[in-house]
């Protein structure tokens, strides 16, 4: 298996068992806090989620070391499609509904492209703490009122090709409306797949998500960026290359 991905993920049963939550590691007990993790997919498919495809493994390297956190519940989204579909904004509705399920702890969503913006729309629910959305698919009709009393970290890569930074930094600059907690990272050198900096990307999510959740002291960087008035703190950089 993958990094030490347990055996009885591949023993699922397909049938009526999306969307899911599958626990990362050995989730406590009785967690002090949960993080939900969500992965990309595509604009339009009807195709099931059940298969695990690149975009489902980009995301484990990020739920695995955040699961080394004692009293942290982890866990990977599984959508019932592969697709955003539109006004049915399948990918949100399974994020959101999966939250249901979980214990009412302070909790923190994190997703990569398509699954940023579930996560994005998610963050109403009331547990909700925090957001990190990681070169996020958005297109400029996508509401921030949610944001409200919420932490949000955004990250894009100069070199993206698949999702548009410009729409990322437009969306937190609305996001700074509604609360003013919102940091913007340029990951110099790296695109959509996060793989030429990918420790970056992991450092920076994990410090973020541990900050806002209390098991660490809040990322100085991360703080001052979200201090600095707008346009400041919106495009710091991050990466090897700058």
């Amino acid at each position: 298996m993958f990094y030490g991905v347990p055996s009885t993920w591949s023993e699922v049963p397909v049938a009526q068992t999306l969307p899911r939550l599958e626990p990362v590691g050995a989730p406590p007990e009785r967690p002090r806090a949960v993080v939900v993790v969500a992965h990309g997919g595509r604009s339009t498919s009807r195709e099931s989620g059940e298969r695990r495809r690149l975009t489902y493994w980009r995301m484990v390297p990020f739920a695995l070391l955040l699961a080394r956190t004692a009293g942290l519940g982890v866990y990977l989204v599984r959508y019932r499609h592969r697709g955003w579909n539109g006004p049915a904004r399948d990918a949100a509705q399974d994020v959101t509904q999966l939250l249901t399920t979980l214990p009412e702890v302070p909790t923190a969503l994190v997703g990569h492209s398509m699954g940023g913006r579930a996560a994005l729309y998610s963050a109403a629910a009331p547990q909700v703490r925090a957001v990190a959305a990681l070169a996020p698919w958005l297109d400029g009709s996508d509401p921030v009122e949610q944001l409200a009393g919420r932490s949000l970290l955004i990250a894009h890569g100069d070199r993206e090709r698949m999702t548009d930074p410009r729409q990322s930094l437009a969306y937190a600059v609305r996001a700074r409306r509604v609360t003013d907690r919102v940091a913007r990272f340029t990951v110099h050198g790296d695109g959509h797949a996060m793989l030429r900096h990918a420790g970056e990307w992991h450092s920076l999510v994990a410090r973020f998500v541990r900050g806002e959740l209390g098991f660490e002291p809040e990322d100085p960087t991360i703080t001052n960026a979200m201090r600095q008035p707008t346009p400041g703190g919106l495009d710091v950089p991050l990466g090897a290359e700058r």
